[in-house]
């Protein structure tokens, strides 16, 4: 760094993505018990600026979080948490000032996983902090993967927001670049049908979930099925990937829906059960079954930890699903709103 730097900003735009192969539980500390793979978002963003400055004592953390214009403190306490725990790695973290200011271009509880954008956005401004102050991430791919890991301690799913189009996480087998600590594109061939992909997001309910994605993976330590589970995703993880390689939109789409309903299967028979699904929901994906089996058209459906239901879909059918979705399904979202998305190119450094 130079020495008569004594302040400065980052600035980092980072994506929501969507899973298609679950993580649900966890192998040790945010490692994950099994791999996932996922579409990076386009539309869905956080968009976080770290402002700093130099304070003439170094001995705290000293760091002040506005989310959308307002003082938060709830998250500026999960942040403060996850930096303390890198003060190690980063010294020059308590001989600053910071001040973040943070915000989503999608409402928060959404049906989106705020965490995955804001985290990864954090790890980027931090990864722009190392290179300001250590000068070690001048190479991009290095940054990114530093990125990646650092996004995979503070929320693990944050660690596939490092990456556009599909990102996958954890160790599969038979491609090299999988990693359980760090996320990287999908390194297997990819068919022109899906890298243009489009969600569109039916937010049944904005309202916080009552369980917590940490609390919910803690659930599958002991759960019954957790074995069959694992056996399972890495089952799908292997289809998949030749699925998208073909362009076989009928064993993606079968395999996805499998994968958002394993996963609400999975916390409906935790102990103790959690039912996040509501029936709106459900009457979305009979309504949408129903207008697949009527058209022939190449859409499905998954759902994060949440009631919310994501539509998957090329982009050569959007026209006629977006108006079946105008006439049929926008009245059993919440005030009638809907989140239109489709694959993006990933995080974007702004100025």
């Amino acid at each position: 760094m130079n020495n008569n730097t004594q302040q400065g900003i980052v600035k980092w735009q980072s994506p929501a993505n969507i899973a298609l192969i679950k993580y649900w539980g966890k192998a040790g500390h945010q490692i994950p018990a099994n791999p996932s793979v996922s579409f990076t978002l386009n539309n869905a963003h956080t968009e976080m600026e770290l402002q700093w400055e130099v304070k003439p004592e170094s001995n705290e953390l000293d760091i002040t979080f506005f989310f959308e214009g307002k003082e938060n403190l709830k998250f500026r306490q999960k942040i403060a948490d996850f930096l303390q725990t890198r003060v190690v790695q980063y010294p020059f973290l308590k001989t600053l000032k910071i001040t973040i200011h943070s915000e989503n271009s999608f409402p928060h509880s959404a049906g989106i996983a705020s965490s995955a954008s804001s985290m990864s956005a954090l790890a980027l401004c931090l990864c722009s902090l190392e290179n300001i102050f250590l000068n070690t991430l001048n190479d991009e791919s290095n940054f990114f993967h530093k990125a990646s890991f650092l996004s995979r301690l503070a929320s693990g799913s944050a660690s596939r927001s490092v990456y556009g189009g599909l990102v996958t996480w954890g160790k599969i087998d038979g491609l090299e670049n999988s990693s359980d600590e760090v996320a990287a594109t999908l390194q297997a061939p990819t068919h022109d049908i899906f890298k243009t992909y489009q969600d569109a997001v039916m937010v049944v309910s904005r309202s916080e979930k009552a369980t917590s994605s940490r609390a919910g993976h803690a659930l599958m330590d002991a759960h019954p099925f957790k074995e069959a589970r694992y056996t399972q995703a890495r089952s799908n993880m292997q289809a998949l990937i030749k699925a998208i390689a073909e362009g076989d939109t009928n064993t993606f789409g079968r395999i996805t829906e499998e994968e958002a309903l394993t996963l609400h299967g999975l916390m409906m028979t935790s102990e103790p059960s959690v039912l996040l699904l509501l029936g709106n929901s459900l009457e979305i994906i009979h309504k949408l079954r129903t207008f697949r089996n009527e058209k022939r058209l190449p859409i499905c459906f998954t759902i994060d930890a949440g009631p919310n239901i994501h539509i998957l879909y090329p982009a050569e059918v959007k026209k006629e699903v977006d108006s079946f979705i105008v006439a049929e399904l926008a009245q059993l979202c919440e005030s009638k709103y809907w989140i239109a998305d489709h694959v993006g190119n990933g995080p974007k450094r702004l100025k």
